[in-house]
C-alpha cells in the first residue's frame, strides 16, 4: 500500500497546490491513501468545512488538524459529523470530533490514522500522547484488521517527535511530524520497520516565514510587538510531504521518502 502524507497546508497557495497536485499524484504514484494536514488552510488559521469538501473532491482521504483546529467557529459542529476530519486524539474525551479512525480507501485498503498533539512548548495541556498511542495501537493488528497505521504527531519539539517515532517503532507503519512547517532531512525506515520523518514541512509558498508574508513576522522579531495579523504568503505553492510504501502482510514500511511537488524549493 502506498500512502502520501501532505504537510501543513497554509492559506490559498497551500490549498491550490493540494487541489492541483493531489489528483495527478494519485494516478502517477499509484497512491492508495492520501492524508493532508489542514491546520492552517483557512487564511493561515484552522480549516473550514468548504475547504475540507474541496480536498475530498481532489482525492484526499483524511484531513488532520492540530493546535489551530478550533480557529474557525463553523468547524466545531462540522467535526461532530465528519469522521474524515480529525482533531488531536489527546484532547479531553468530551471534546467534539474524533482523534483517530479506521478508513477504507477507494482502492479498498484499510488504514488506521491517529492524530496526536505534542505537549512540549504547547499551551493546550492535553493528555499524554505516548500513553494514548499505546491504547489505540494495541487494540488493532496490522496486517490483519488494517493494512497499516499512520500517526500524525503535531508537535513543536523535534525531540518529542523523535521520541514518538522510536517509541512506536515496529508497532505502526509510519510516524510523521507536522506543525513546524519546515521539512526535515531525516526521512528513513527505523530499525524495527516504522517509516519516520520529524516534519513533513508545509504545503504553501516557501518564499515566506513558515508560509506567512515576510513583513509582519520579521517586524515582530525586531520589535517584540504584534502590530498586524499574520497573512499567508500568496506566491506559488509547493507540496511537501512524506511518501510511504507499506508491506500489507506486516503493516511495516518497505520504503519512504520526503517529496516536493511540483519542483524543489529554490536553487541548489
Amino acid at each position: 500500500m502506498k500512502l502520501l502524507f501532505c504537510g501543513d497546508v497554509v492559506g490559498r497557495s497551500g490549498r491550490d497546490v493540494i487541489t492541483k497536485q493531489v489528483p495527478r499524484l494519485k494516478v502517477e504514484l499509484g497512491l492508495d491513501f492520501i492524508i493532508v494536514n489542514g491546520d492552517n488552510a483557512a487564511s493561515g488559521f484552522g480549516i473550514s468545512p468548504q475547504i475540507c469538501k474541496d480536498f475530498y473532491a481532489a482525492g484526499v482521504d483524511v484531513i488532520t488538524g492540530g493546535d489551530h483546529i478550533w480557529d474557525q467557529k463553523e468547524i466545531v459542529p462540522y467535526l461532530a459529523t465528519e469522521k474524515r476530519l480529525l482533531r488531536p486524539a489527546n484532547f479531553p474525551e468530551k471534546t467534539p470530533g474524533l482523534g483517530y479512525g479506521i478508513y477504507t480507501s477507494t482502492t479498498g485498503k484499510k488504514l488506521l490514522v491517529l492524530h496526536l498533539l505534542g505537549q512540549v512548548f504547547h499551551k493546550e495541556h492535553t493528555n499524554c500522547p505516548f500513553l494514548l498511542a499505546d491504547q489505540v495501537v494495541s487494540a488493532v493488528r496490522m496486517g490483519v484488521q488494517v493494512a497499516g497505521i499512520l500517526i500524525d504527531f503535531h508537535a513543536e519539539a523535534t525531540s518529542e517527535k523523535t521520541a514518538m517515532g522510536q517509541y512506536m517503532d515496529g508497532r505502526v507503519s509510519a510516524v510523521v511530524g507536522s506543525h513546524t512547517h519546515v521539512p526535515t532531512g531525516d526521512a528513513r525506515v527505523l530499525k524495527k520497520g516504522t517509516a519516520y520523518q520529524t516534519d513533513a514541512g508545509m504545503c504553501g509558498d516557501y518564499d515566506s516565514v513558515i508560509g506567512f508574508n515576510l513583513e509582519s513576522p520579521i517586524e515582530r522579531f525586531l520589535t517584540k510587538i504584534s502590530k498586524a495579523r499574520l497573512e499567508p504568503a500568496s506566491g506559488e505553492g509547493v507540496l511537501c510531504g512524506f511518501l510511504v510504501d507499506i508491506n500489507e502482510a506486516t503493516g511495516l514500511a518497505k520504503s519512504c521518502e520526503a517529496v516536493q511537488y511540483p519542483k524543489p524549493m529554490g536553487k541548489v
